[in-house]
């Protein structure tokens, strides 16, 4: 069966339910992208937090209106945690987003989020080589990179939806957003996105923060990935290189928001 392609009127809506309900995330995020992160966030709406302590995140995993769950700069200390964030959020049903990094290059991170799947995340965000191995597929990868094409992955990212009950984001050139029964997908965006820390990670917050919104959640996260594309593109667009990217994506995150 083939995606429904999202169109601007999605985006629209998800942006006004963003400007809104304007989101708490509370954002585990590795340490490389925390700040464009909280300005990716802001320009979009929602408000960031980044706890990290593991006496705090738990305290705070409560609080927010939703919580990531980033592996990028994973360490044992930090998997605890995001192991006892992870376990306050259920019990108090905050939704999470889980954006596994790098999983099947690395043993520790593999095992860490093979184990925090196990929890439910409300939604998954990851690259084409990440997906097939979370879903315990081959997988290509460079370290964050992918080798593996999004379409390549969508078997496996409609099968770990359909197994976990949640929504599986592959990210790449397109990007396809499945429960498992309906798939939707987005179009756009720029080569440039890839040359600037930080666009995947910030997009996983973002996803985190549309789980958080009312309304149909698979939609909601499709919208997210729409609004992304849409504003790399458009950025790309009036930039000279990644430098100016970085302000003209942030801006036309933050316009398209406030229209």
């Amino acid at each position: 069966m083939q995606p429904d392609l999202l169109n601007h009127a999605h985006i629209a809506q998800l942006s006004r339910l963003f400007r809104r309900h304007s989101p708490l995330v509370h954002c585990m995020t590795n340490d490389v992208v925390q700040t464009f992160t909280a300005n990716v966030l802001l320009a979009a709406g929602a408000s960031p937090a980044m706890v990290i302590d593991a006496e705090e995140a738990p305290q705070f995993a409560a609080l927010a209106d939703a919580l990531l769950i980033n592996v990028g700069t994973l360490t044992r200390p930090r998997a605890a945690a995001m192991r006892a964030a992870v376990a306050s959020a259920n019990a108090a049903g905050t939704p999470w987003a889980l954006d596994p990094v790098a999983v099947g290059a690395l043993t520790l991170r593999s095992d860490f989020c093979r184990e925090l799947v196990a929890l439910k995340p409300a939604a998954i965000r990851g690259n084409a080589s990440e997906i097939l191995a979370l879903a315990g597929m081959s997988a290509g990868g460079r370290g964050v990179d992918t080798t593996d094409s999004a379409a390549a992955a969508l078997p496996a990212a409609r099968a770990l939806a359909q197994q976990l009950a949640t929504v599986v984001a592959v990210t790449g050139e397109v990007d396809y957003i499945t429960d498992g029964q309906r798939t939707l997908a987005a179009a756009g965006g720029s080569p440039l996105m890839t040359k600037v820390v930080g666009t995947g990670c910030s997009l996983s917050a973002l996803v985190a923060g549309a789980c958080a919104l009312p309304g149909d959640r698979l939609l909601n996260v499709a919208a997210t990935c729409g609004l992304v594309k849409y504003a790399g593109g458009a950025a790309a667009a009036g930039s000279r290189g990644p430098g100016s990217f970085v302000a003209a994506f942030l801006d036309t995150l933050y316009q398209e928001v406030k229209a």
